[in-house]
């Protein structure tokens, strides 16, 4: 039986992958999970905010009294003052898994605008990363900025990073584009080497007694999956870039039905931050179960078998899915 895939390139021993989570920053968990079977594990994503904010702290810092005499240039903090901050810490921590696990170790870096942050990309593949994800997430509230206009930036953030760095660059992304198949088109042709499918963009919440409003977390569960292979089956074959099935893989059949459609990976984070990351081997256990029941040979032989060019009627990813999926219910 053979379970190994390749993702961006990387050699995976199988596609189960520990999604962006803060299961991540703790490197004995990490370790854990490769244990029972976790083949490359994306870290807990670094934001532009964070990176924008300690700069301008150490810009403040090294600017305070520089006007009072020439000498107070001489009593600037070293660098090595500055370790304590988070994007510093965050190199290190890419470091230590580096150091401590023998997966690949995929770095994380979440913003939108055009600036100093992205910097960060080259410093994480200095520091060891295998690859990087892009997470964008972006929020249109000016009535002014058009759909053509959001589109670009995504475009242009994954051009400067990728024109930064040599490793792998994946691009996590949300679905509400109103014509995702050209966007993915779009990003692959920008040299996009994976899509990672979907991002889960968490909504705020009201509180009532406080009249607050508020961040409310609920993890995902298996019906979110659907998503993500709807797309993933339309796009296989379409793109060059590989592809991550993100959000709503819960247990053995969720990975089943990724690889089905054409994914070459499988993240998960809902159900090991719920269960633990023992949970991937049970999960891996599941795979080898079911693939030896139904006598394939390996992940490739499956791979793509249901999606949109393999399927008899493809008709079940489009419009007609949606009237039968009504008439359905009684």
């Amino acid at each position: 039986m053979d379970l190994t895939t390749t993702y961006m390139g990387l050699k995976l021993k199988n596609p189960l992958v520990l999604a962006a989570s803060p299961i991540s920053a703790e490197v004995d968990l990490v370790k854990k999970a490769e244990e029972v079977g976790a083949a490359a594990v994306v870290m807990y994503s670094l934001f532009e905010e964070q990176i924008n904010h300690e700069i301008e702290e150490i810009d403040y810092f090294l600017s305070q009294g520089t006007e009072g005499f020439a000498e107070s240039l001489t009593y600037f903090p070293e660098p090595d003052e500055f370790r304590n901050l988070h994007a510093e810490e965050y190199l290190h921590l890419i470091e230590k898994l580096k150091n401590s696990v023998d997966i690949p170790v995929i770095a994380s870096l979440n913003g939108v605008s055009p600036g100093g942050w992205m910097d960060y990309a080259r410093k994480m593949e200095k520091a060891g990363a295998d690859a990087l994800e892009l997470n964008i997430y972006y929020v249109a509230t000016a009535s002014e900025m058009t759909a053509d206009k959001v589109e670009q930036l995504y475009i242009d953030n994954l051009e400067t990073v990728k024109k930064a760095v040599k490793i792998p660059v994946a691009i996590k992304v949300g679905p509400y584009f109103s014509a995702f198949a050209n966007m993915a088109t779009r990003l692959d042709k920008a040299g996009a080497d994976g899509l990672v499918l979907f991002n889960r963009f968490y909504q705020p919440d009201i509180d009532l007694k406080t009249l607050d409003v508020f961040p409310n977390l609920r993890l995902s569960s298996s019906s979110e999956l659907r998503l993500p292979l709807r797309w993933i089956a339309i796009l296989y074959g379409r793109i060059k870039a590989s592809m991550a099935a993100s959000t709503g893989i819960h247990s053995a059949e969720d990975v089943i039905k990724a690889m089905m459609v054409g994914a070459d990976i499988a993240m998960m984070a809902s159900v090991l931050l719920a269960e633990g990351v023992e949970k991937v081997g049970d999960i891996l256990k599941g795979v080898q179960q079911w693939i030896t029941e139904n006598e394939y040979e390996s992940i490739h032989q499956m791979k793509g078998s249901m999606s949109y060019k393999s399927i008899a009627s493809p008709d079940a990813y489009e419009r007609a899915n949606y009237i039968k999926t009504l008439q359905s219910f009684k």
